[in-house]
């Protein structure tokens, strides 16, 4: 069976817009009422990637599926060994949200011999060298560069100084968010001469390390009074080191950052935070819709691409009920 994969179109939530078909090959997936599916988490050290997984274990009994989780402890050598062992299981169908754009590529070429058919979630990998349509189904997820370059955005519109001297705290190296999200920010707020990044560097998504990391940059840089923060958690730990040297964020530090989870939306809240792009983490109900398309023989695009939202003081209190 011969699948045809919409290329270089972006739909949101299940909403395709005309483009060009590529006759590429994937593996065919049955229509059947149950599937034996893996879902190859790359680390659970946070609120987004247990809510990611949640998402998939509370879609698993209406969607029919035997669901497969692991957790990679955020190894990417064990992800692709946690892959191996799904692939050994006899999966039918694979949902993998890859670590580092590079690493995870042996998983997806081997998913492929296997004729298993893999869809990218929240994260993808190098497009050079592996491409939707041809070596993977689909990736599910947000437009990283567009988050970054909102998150810019709302900083040019709202920052009220005469010069910004900004932070960047990274996600993980050679990750697809944290290299977008930072492409996506860093073109954007450069065309704005009031604003200059003295300082970048990964915090690699977690909170404690978020933390670290502001405290050594902020010793180094006193003078910085804007903090752009790759992800929430790296945000919130940035928030504690500021607040631990006397600095007051919201007053005479701005910052801003991408997710969109409680604590940001809380911190907005109590003015600590100034904007939070929305980056969601419930890929479960879509990923079982696109599946089952996918095995009906529908088109997919090689983008299904999520549509966010800028979370502020506007809105952040009648929204903070529903975030995790």
């Amino acid at each position: 069976m011969k699948r045809r994969i919409l290329l270089g179109t972006a739909i949101a939530l299940g909403l395709g817009f005309s483009a060009a078909v590529s006759s590429a090959d994937t593996p065919p997936l049955a229509v059947k009422d149950t599937y034996r599916v893996g879902f190859a988490q790359m680390e659970s050290n946070n609120p987004w990637r247990i809510a990611e997984t949640k998402s998939f274990h509370d879609t698993a009994a209406s969607c029919g599926w035997e669901l497969i989780a692991t957790d990679a402890a955020g190894s990417a050598a064990k992800q692709v060994a946690d892959v191996d062992s799904m692939i050994a299981q006899g999966i039918d169908v694979l949902f993998l949200p890859p670590r580092e754009e590079k690493p995870l590529i042996p998983a997806v070429m081997k998913a492929k011999r296997a004729g298993i058919p893999t869809f990218l979630v929240d994260r993808s990998v190098d497009p050079n060298v592996a491409q939707a349509g041809e070596h993977f189904v689909a990736f599910l997820g947000s437009d990283f560069i567009e988050q970054g370059d909102r998150a810019a955005q709302w900083l040019i519109e709202n920052f009220s100084g005469d010069k910004g001297v900004i932070v960047e705290l990274e996600g993980t190296t050679g990750s697809s968010p944290a290299n977008d999200r930072k492409k996506g920010f860093d073109d954007r707020i450069l065309q704005d001469g009031r604003f200059e990044i003295v300082a970048s560097q990964t915090g690699d998504f977690a909170r404690d390390l978020g933390r670290q990391v502001m405290e050594t940059l902020l010793q180094a840089h006193p003078d910085v009074n804007v903090v752009y923060a790759h992800n929430d958690e790296m945000a919130i730990g940035a928030i504690q080191a500021l607040e631990l040297a006397g600095r007051k964020p919201g007053e005479d530090i701005t910052v801003v950052s991408i997710d969109g989870t409680r604590d940001a939306l809380q911190a907005i809240i109590d003015g600590k935070m100034g904007v939070t792009v929305e980056s969601s983490p419930f890929f479960g109900p879509l990923s079982c819709d696109v599946m089952k398309r996918y095995a009906a023989g529908e088109e997919i695009p090689g983008w299904v691409k999520v549509e966010d939202r800028v979370f502020t003081i506007d809105n952040a209190a009648e929204n903070i009920d529903a975030a995790y």
